[in-house]
């Protein structure tokens, strides 16, 4: 990827920095984003004792003055970031009925709000230079919903529509949008779920297994590469068959 700057958010673990890892293989400057500045350290680590170059910079998706400092940090002292994946996000379940009005708010300002704010402080950037590459992670909840996620679900089905919009926004300056979609991966995320949803979900699986981030970060990566350059506004479902 040329030495290109490459920032990911939640990058201290599964899918996240899966994606750092691989964008770094591919030959990016990689950026690690996330609150956990000693777990960034660990990934950092890694990257730097195969020869490749990585900084950590802490990030709160929650807050707007945190995503601000990240990001004029990272342009001050490494660059401008040429290749952003909003991965970071949480969730909070319950029943709809019983969603409290803070559970809403703090999925959708981190999920949804926190990357929409990323994507605003690389725009001007990318826009100067007429090229840029943003991939935003969404979920196969986005797109079919699921009962005990409305508010996650609601987070990733606007990604979905953001993404397509700032497609048609910047594609006249040479800047791709993406999402990329992971079905039923192996992360903390779906460690907690019992044993008996993860035997219904693997049944509704064509390809009959839970997904790897290794799955997520080879999209990641291709989309980010010069490979996929007339590729914008597309949602790629990585999910084993699981929505089709």
């Amino acid at each position: 990827m040329n030495n290109r700057i490459a920032l990911v958010t939640g990058a201290s673990r599964g899918i996240g920095r899966a994606c750092a890892l691989a964008l770094s293989e591919a030959g990016a400057r990689v950026v690690l984003a996330a609150r956990d500045v000693a777990k960034l350290e660990e990934v950092a680590a890694l990257i730097r004792a195969a020869g490749r170059e990585a900084h950590v910079v802490a990030l709160d998706l929650a807050l707007g003055s945190s995503i601000k400092e990240a990001f004029d940090s990272v342009t001050a002292n490494v660059g401008p970031v040429e290749i952003l994946v909003n991965n970071a996000g949480i969730t909070r379940d319950g029943l709809a009925v019983r969603i409290s009005r803070e559970d809403w708010n703090s999925v959708i300002d981190t999920n949804l709000t926190g990357s929409f704010l990323c994507i605003q402080h690389v725009l001007r950037g990318m826009m100067r230079a007429r090229w840029g590459r943003i991939v935003n992670i969404t979920s196969v909840v986005g797109q079919t919903g699921n009962a005990g996620q409305v508010n996650y679900s609601a987070s990733k089905a606007g990604l979905i529509g953001m993404t397509k919009s700032l497609a048609q926004e910047l594609g006249s300056r040479n800047i791709t949008v993406n999402a990329v979609a992971p079905g039923f991966i192996e992360t903390d995320m779906t460690s907690v779920l019992s044993d008996e949803l993860k035997g219904k979900m693997l049944g509704e699986i064509p390809l009959g297994r839970m997904g790897q981030v290794d799955d997520i970060a080879a999209a990641v990566r291709f989309l980010a590469s010069d490979g996929a350059a007339y590729i914008t506004g597309h949602v790629l479902s990585v999910n084993g068959g699981l929505y089709m």
